[in-house]
């Protein structure tokens, strides 16, 4: 069983997912920043390579990866990151990309070096259903679980198709449009995750727009086995550039007050 797995099968509550850009603010400080987020609670940890033509992310995500551009990140410092990072935890890492940034390094050679660096998963934000499958094949034969997606307005045939090659878990986008906090749940999103827990034993995950722990109840509630908090985090990072140590202190905060009062509780620690 995966790593992934393994924190699925042991939860006792579903998962907190926290979700960074890898080297922002720059290098050092990123890994600083995923050591808290684990540290206080996270039980696993999505890393979003930056990317210069972000099309999934808002205006939060875009700004932290020009951020982590700026300061030097690209692929092979990305795999560096992901190394340093899982010498330092057994949690699984989960890395979200674009089909460039895959597509230029060869597919089955970013698969491998993504699995010898210690990530336990890919999730590629702009490959469509139809050309997922070299993407799938060769995370698999990487022994990288490869995470697709699912949205509220994804036909009930499609979801099947997309559970039949995804891996790991079922990435459900729970706010129409590009990444950012919102202020509620779109009621459809929920119901998506209603009707992905009958149709799969994968665990059913969703990110986009959640940031309280309000709506990362409602997530468990309808069914959810983990939920992803990604803007609100990264929101911290941009607010704290000239203060790194009050940076960690309000991510670790952020990520305290996300566990508890959404009654989760994490097997897991740094």
């Amino acid at each position: 069983m995966t790593r992934i797995g393994e924190a699925f099968a042991a939860r006792p509550a579903p998962l907190l997912v926290t979700c960074t850009v890898a080297g922002d603010p720059d290098y050092r400080t990123s890994i600083r920043i995923i050591r808290e987020m684990a540290d206080a609670g996270a039980d696993m940890v999505e890393l979003v390579m930056p990317f210069s033509d972000p099309v999934a992310d808002g205006p939060v995500i875009q700004e932290a990866g020009a951020r982590a551009l700026a300061s030097g990140m690209n692929t092979d410092r990305f795999f560096s990151l992901v190394r340093e990072v899982r010498e330092l935890t057994g949690i699984p890492l989960v890395v979200l990309t674009y089909a460039n940034l895959v597509v230029q390094r060869g597919i089955r050679s970013f698969y491998r070096e993504a699995a010898l660096a210690g990530a336990d998963a890919v999730a590629i934000a702009d490959v469509p259903l139809e050309e997922a499958e070299p993407f799938c094949t060769a995370a698999r034969e990487a022994g990288i679980d490869p995470v697709l997606f699912v949205s509220q307005t994804t036909s009930v045939p499609r979801m099947k198709r997309i559970l039949d090659l995804a891996g790991g878990f079922v990435y459900v986008v729970a706010a129409m449009g590009v990444t950012g906090v919102r202020e509620t749940l779109d009621p459809a999103a929920l119901d998506c995750i209603r009707k992905l827990r009958r149709m799969t034993d994968l665990p059913v995950v969703p990110g986009f727009g959640i940031s309280t722990p309000a709506q990362v109840m409602a997530c468990a509630d309808a069914g959810a086995d983990g939920v992803i908090v990604g803007s609100a985090l990264v929101r911290e990072i941009g607010a704290h550039l000239e203060d790194r140590t009050g940076m960690a202190a309000a991510v670790r905060q952020k990520v305290q007050r996300l566990k508890p009062e959404a009654g989760l509780v994490s097997p897991t620690r740094l």
